[in-house]
């Protein structure tokens, strides 16, 4: 019985060599059967060792088997043709090396495929060999029969493609260059940051190479060097890239770049100038509450404007004040109004400096008139939120009010600031910032209702004048907020087929956090294992579906009359939940695309297609929460949903902001859902189908994602290297 058990796994053994090398020479079908062959002789081995279950297997390589020209920033791989202890896939189990010697990386395991990543670039024009030892498992505990080896060469040193630099500012020879110049360098690739800081440097080469102190940033793919003062008027300065510069590859620069520049002479220097002042010079029946400010030819430093280089006198008397410098603006804000009637002078003087330490000419002085004490201007209110009128307001809304000038923070208070809901005063209270006055309600306003918000003509401004009279406006809340729907018994699956089954094709597709179900036979359940019990549904070395909870069926085994229970009603509770999302229950949908909702964002609420279909294929799909983590949207459509469209690009995706939750997002459709044909995407929500969801086509092996449920009440559901999460 040894001697046989013997002979059994070595001819396997050797099956599993011929596979990998004919690999490339065989179709696909010759394949498959030699993989049958090799199964059946794991099977005999397991039934003579007194066990039984899948024999794990490896069907692909990257890189292939005798592969030539590989990337030297390769990862290697291995794929089996069942799920594995990720325990035993380790740096014993799986090894990379170069002859003897073996190569240092990280081995990583996901979905059914284990990686190996070397820790540094591959070597050019050499070959490596992989090795599986049997010593891995799969979660049964079934060992592989032999080893797997595999081999591969990377391309020569000349396939390397270097970073090179592709640009500079300032160009190579440039002269007449600005003092306060940075120096930038941009590259033909994305760099490694830490390498392109630190391979930067400037000298001053008519100074005989004296290294300039400053900063280097890197961005995008440039890196900008910043002295930290003025260069030197007259100048030649040499910059040079070393070869430390290195892409994320890990390529380095061929050679060190190094061009030169020369800064320009100090007759070149360009002084800043005051090109305009509020108030313009001698202008009259200015405002006693004015702030004067000078706006300048250039960016200026703000260290130089103070209330010694800005000020503003009334005959020689000084008038006290702060000043602040915004953009190319400076301004001088009075610690009091202006007296009516007076002549005021305003100089900037010759301390003020540009960045590049360039101080004004001269003094610039320039002067105006306030205007008389009946040419007082009263204050206004310019603008509201919300606007007067304004409809589907928050409920929990700030109410608040901008004014034309700078108010008196005591006078604006909840004697001035009041809301009311009919003749009812809404308790708040109220705050001031620059011209903004906000009401904030102790409590949430109620739905679906009209407010009257009224500043009154007890708000003064800095100089004492009142509003000429109540400020009124007005505005209606939203609608009650939708609740989230109860899917009962439902929430526990990720798919739910109906009565008609769940089909996977692709190796890469998962359930994470959820069931899979049908109330039909188990046997309509096809390309899946149980994670928690480890059962096998139909599964094949190409069709491998990971279910990381339960999958619940009718009988035969391992379908049982317990589970059938769970499945008939996780149904009931699926078709409840359909009804509860239809336009019978929750009428009012509207339809902003015109049944495209592609390149929209939308608020929380009720969606129904006016034409009876939806589709995602003009962009991407926005649901904004606006913070509240309890919004809801609801989608109807009476016939198909589709989203995606054909081509490598056409996947298409529902994204979630400012709080937007996929547990609360729905999708009553009344026949089929397709989810991104061509494969790709995140799709979000429960999608509720009355005849069958499909996520992806056979043969795409780009990842579809779902972060919700598909539940079908009256058709299958198929997938294809789809990822389900399960909120």
């Amino acid at each position: 019985m040894k001697f046989m058990k013997k002979q059994t796994l070595a001819i396997t053994s050797n099956l599993l060599q011929l596979i990998k090398g004919y690999s490339n020479i065989y179709n696909k079908s010759f394949l498959i059967l030699l993989l049958l062959v090799v199964v059946a002789g794991c099977k005999k081995v397991m039934e003579e060792a007194g066990t039984s279950g899948v024999c794990p297997i490896v069907i692909s390589a990257s890189p292939k088997d005798l592969s030539e020209g590989t990337i030297l920033s390769s990862k290697v791989s291995a794929t089996f043709n069942e799920g594995m202890n990720p325990s035993t896939i380790n740096a014993k189990t799986f090894t990379l090396t170069q002859g003897t010697t073996p190569i240092a990386g990280v081995i990583t395991y996901t979905g059914t495929t284990a990686t190996f990543s070397p820790t540094s670039n591959l070597t050019p024009a050499t070959t490596y060999t992989g090795t599986i030892t049997a010593g891995v498992e799969d979660v049964a505990g079934n060992a592989m029969i032999s080893n797997y080896v595999w081999s591969f060469t990377t391309g020569s040193g000349p396939d390397i493609i270097a970073p090179t630099v592709t640009a500079t500012d300032p160009i190579n020879a440039a002269t007449g260059v600005a003092l306060n110049k940075n120096i930038s360098a941009t590259f033909s690739e994305a760099m490694d940051s830490l390498s392109a800081t630190s391979a930067f440097s400037l000298t001053n080469t008519t100074g005989g190479g004296t290294a300039v102190n400053g900063a280097v940033t890197y961005t995008g793919t440039t890196a900008v060097f910043s002295p930290l003062g003025n260069l030197l008027p007259n100048t030649t300065y040499t910059a040079t890239i070393t070869t430390i510069a290195k892409d994320i590859a890990g390529n380095s620069l061929v050679g060190s770049y190094v061009w030169s520049f020369t800064t320009g002479i100090l007759a070149d220097v360009i002084a800043p100038t005051v090109i305009s002042t509020v108030p313009a010079n001698a202008a009259t029946g200015v405002a006693f509450n004015t702030k004067v400010s000078a706006t300048f030819s250039e960016a200026m430093d703000p260290s130089t404007l103070n209330a010694t280089t800005f000020t503003v006198q009334q005959g020689t008397t000084a008038i006290t004040g702060f000043v602040t410098y915004v953009g190319t603006t400076a301004t001088f804000s009075p610690s009091a109004n202006l007296l009516p009637n007076s002549v005021y002078t305003g100089t900037i003087t010759t301390g003020a400096k540009d960045l590049a330490g360039n101080s004004l000419a001269t003094n610039y002085t320039w002067s105006f008139t306030t205007g008389a004490a009946a040419d007082i201007v009263r204050p206004t209110v310019i603008s509201t939120d919300p606007a007067n009128n304004a409809t589907n307001v928050l409920i929990d809304k700030k109410v608040a009010a901008n004014f034309s000038e700078a108010m008196d923070p005591l006078s604006i208070n909840t004697a001035t600031f009041i809301l009311k809901n009919g003749a009812a005063i809404v308790p708040g209270t109220v705050t001031y910032s620059g011209i903004k006055a906000s009401f904030s309600p102790v409590a949430n306003l109620n739905p679906n209702t009209i407010y009257t918000a009224t500043i009154t003509a007890g708000a003064k401004d800095l100089a004492g004048n009142t509003l000429l009279s109540n400020h009124v406006w007005s505005f209606t809340t939203q609608a009650p907020v939708l609740v989230t729907p109860s899917i009962g018994s439902a929430s526990l699956f990720g798919i739910f087929g109906g009565s008609a089954g769940i089909t996977n094709q692709g190796l890469n597709t998962v359930i994470n956090n959820g069931s899979i179900g049908t109330t039909g036979a188990s046997t309509l359940i096809t390309g899946f294992h149980d994670g928690t019990t480890g059962d096998i549904y139909t599964e094949t070395p190409l069709n491998v579906g990971d279910v990381k909870g339960r999958i619940y069926t009718a009988p035969p085994t391992p379908g049982n009359a317990t589970s059938f229970a769970v499945a008939t009603k996780g149904l009931s509770d699926a078709t409840i939940a359909y009804l509860s999302i239809s336009p019978a229950s929750k009428p009012g949908g509207t339809d902003p695309g015109a049944g495209e909702l592609g390149g929209l964002t939308l608020a929380p609420g009720i969606y129904k297609s006016a034409s009876g279909t939806f589709k995602i294929t003009n962009g991407n799909l926005t649901l904004d929460a606006k913070g509240d983590p309890n919004a809801v949207w609801v989608f109807q459509t009476a016939a198909g949903l589709t989203v995606g469209v054909a081509g490598p690009q056409g996947a298409r995706s529902v994204n979630l902001i400012n709080g937007a939750l996929p547990q609360n997002v729905f999708w009553y459709v009344g026949s089929a859902a397709t989810i991104n044909g061509a494969g790709g995407g995140v799709m979000v929500g429960t999608i509720i189908a009355s005849a069958g969801v499909t996520f992806s086509t056979a043969g795409n092996a780009v990842q579809t994602v779902l972060n919700g449920r598909a539940l079908s009440l009256n058709a299958s559901v198929t997938l294809v290297n789809t990822t389900i999460n399960v909120p």
